[in-house]
C-alpha cells in the first residue's frame, strides 16, 4: 500500500503494485493444491450439466488453476486464499499454504484478512453517499472542511483526494511513517498526526495536474467524513455498509488487536526477515529495513503490527466472501445512486504513458485484462496482499489473498503469481485460460 520517500507508500505499494502490478494488468484468483478445496471446479460439473465436454473443460481448469497456486506457494509465497464467483452456482474457494506456516495457523479461505488499500473503495463510497445526500460536494475544497490543516488546501478538491490527483505527499514515505509501517514503532496514531506528517513535506505537483498514489488523500477524506457527520469512520462504515450488507466479519481495525471475542480465526501474514529482505527491497529503500514480529523459517509474522497508521487509507479487516458481497452491492447500484456510481467510475490514467492501461476512478480501479475489463482495488499492508475485482455489473467477483507483500517481489514468486492472476480473472469472466488447450471450450456464462 505504501513506499517510503523511498519506502512506505511506494515501496509497500511498489512491492504490491510494481511487482504485482505486472499482475495488476489482470485480476483473478485461483484454486490451491496444498489443502482440500472448499468447492472444486470439478464438483460443479453436476450443477451445470452432464455434458462430458463441459465436465472435461471444468476438470482441466481446476487442474490448471491448482497447479498455478501450488507453483506460487512452492516459489515462496507463504499462503494463498482464493475465491471465484462466476455468477453460476456456488463460489469456487480454495487455499494453498507453505508447510512451515501451519504451526502458526491453518489458513482457510474464510479467514479474516487485512485488506489494506481496498479500504479506499469503501471510504470513497461513504463520501459519495454524502454527495448524494447534498452534505458534501466533490468540488468542495479541503480548506473548507479542514481549515488550516493542509497548505494549499483551497486548490485541492475532494475529487482530487478521491482520485489521487491532489499532489499531497504520502505520509508513509516519511521515516516516521515507515517505522510504523514496518512495526518498529507501534504507536497509536491519530489521523491529525498522520496528516501533519504528510504536510510537513512539500506537495509533489500542482493539484489536479498529475496522478500520484498517496495514502494521505484518504486520511484527509476520513477526517472530512467525521467532520461532516459527527460520527467516527468506523461507525459510519458499520452503520452504512457493514450492517445493511450483513458483513459479519468486516470491520475497521483501530489497534493492533484483532477483534475481541470473534470466534473466527485470522490469517497470519509474513514478510522475509532482515537477512532475506534486502535483495527484495526496491531502489531507494533504506538498507537494513526490517519488520517487527515473531521470527521463524526466515520470515517475520506481521499479524501483530498496529495498523492505526493506515486508518481510512487501509485498515479494514474482512474476508473474501464479505468483500465480494460489498463489491457486488457497490457495482450493482445498491450502495450508490446512478449519478454517484458514474462519478466513481470516471477514471484518470495511472500512467500517462499508457492511458488505456490501469485507470483510477474515485477509490476504484479500472483494470484491463487479457479476458476483459474488471473493477476493484488492490491492497497491501505488511504480511497481506490482496486483489479484489468484479465485472461491471457486480455479477461476478474474484479475490486473491496472499499472506505476504514483499514475498511477491521474489523473482520465482512473481513469475508464478502473474499467470495465476491471469487464469483466475479469466475463470471469473467465463473466458478460456490464456495459452491453454481449453481455449476452444467456452464454459457457461
Amino acid at each position: 500500500m505504501t513506499e517510503r520517500a523511498p519506502v512506505s507508500r511506494r515501496r509497500l505499494r511498489a512491492a504490491l503494485t510494481l511487482t504485482l502490478a505486472t499482475c495488476l494488468t489482470t485480476a483473478g484468483a485461483a484454486v490451491a493444491a496444498s489443502a482440500a478445496p472448499v468447492r472444486t471446479e470439478a464438483a460443479r460439473v453436476d450443477a451445470w450439466s452432464a455434458d462430458t465436454g463441459h465436465a472435461g473443460a471444468v476438470a482441466a481448469r481446476a487442474d490448471q488453476l491448482a497447479t498455478l497456486v501450488r507453483q506460487t506457494v512452492d516459489a515462496g509465497v507463504p499462503g494463498v486464499a482464493v475465491r471465484i464467483d462466476d455468477g453460476h452456482g456456488p463460489a469456487v474457494e480454495s487455499v494453498g499454504q507453505a508447510p512451515w506456516t501451519v504451526a502458526d495457523h491453518k489458513l482457510a479461505v474464510d479467514d479474516e484478512f487485512r485488506m489494506g488499500s481496498n479500504t479506499k473503495t469503501l471510504v470513497a463510497t461513504l463520501i459519495l453517499q454524502l454527495v448524494a445526500e447534498h452534505r458534501v460536494n466533490l468540488t468542495d475544497s479541503v480548506e473548507s472542511w479542514l481549515p488550516g490543516l493542509v497548505p494549499g488546501g483551497r486548490a485541492i478538491t475532494l475529487r482530487m483526494l478521491l482520485n489521487h490527483t491532489s499532489g499531497l505527499y504520502d505520509y508513509t514515505d516519511d521515516p516516521a511513517g515507515l517505522a510504523s509501517v514496518t512495526g518498529q514503532d507501534q504507536r497509536q496514531w491519530a489521523p491529525e498526526e498522520l496528516l501533519a506528517l504528510a504536510t510537513r513535506h512539500q506537495a509533489l505537483f500542482t493539484p489536479g495536474k498529475k496522478w500520484s498514489y498517496s495514502n494521505t488523500n484518504y486520511i484527509a477524506l476520513g477526517m472530512v467524513l467525521e467532520k461532516a457527520t459527527g460520527r467516527s469512520v468506523a461507525d459510519l462504515i458499520d452503520e452504512r455498509i457493514i450492517q445493511p450488507l450483513r458483513l459479519t466479519h468486516t470491520y475497521l481495525a483501530t489497534t493492533a488487536a484483532w477483534r475481541p471475542g470473534d470466534d473466527r480465526t485470522h490469517a497470519h501474514g509474513y514478510e522475509p526477515d532482515a537477512a532475506h529482505l534486502g535483495p527484495l527491497l526496491p531502489p531507494g529503500m533504506p538498507p537494513g529495513t526490517s519488520f517487527a514480529g515473531p521470527s521463524h523459517d526466515d520470515h517475520v509474522d506481521t499479524a501483530g503490527i498496529n495498523p492505526s497508521w493506515a486508518w481510512a487509507a487501509g485498515a479494514m479487516v474482512s474476508t473474501a466472501a464479505d468483500w465480494a458481497r460489498f463489491d457486488t452491492a457497490l457495482m450493482s447500484g445498491q450502495l450508490l445512486p446512478p449519478a454517484q456510481l458514474r462519478q466513481m467510475r470516471t477514471t484518470v490514467p495511472e500512467d500517462p504513458a499508457a492511458p488505456e492501461a490501469t485507470r483510477y476512478g474515485l477509490g476504484l480501479e479500472e483494470v484491463r485484462t487479457p479476458c476483459g475489463t474488471v473493477w476493484g482495488h488492490t491492497g497491501g499492508i505488511p504480511g497481506y496482499a490482496s486483489q479484489n475485482y468484479t465485472d461491471s455489473t457486480g455479477h461476478r467477483t474474484v479475490a486473491i489473498l496472499t499472506t505476504t507483500v514483499f514475498g511477491l517481489s521474489e523473482q520465482k514468486a512473481a513469475a508464478t503469481y502473474r499467470p495465476l492472476v491471469d487464469a483466475a480473472v479469466c475463470r471469473m469472466l467465463g473466458e478460456p485460460l490464456p495459452g491453454t488447450a481449453t481455449q476452444s471450450t467456452a464454459l457457461p456464462g
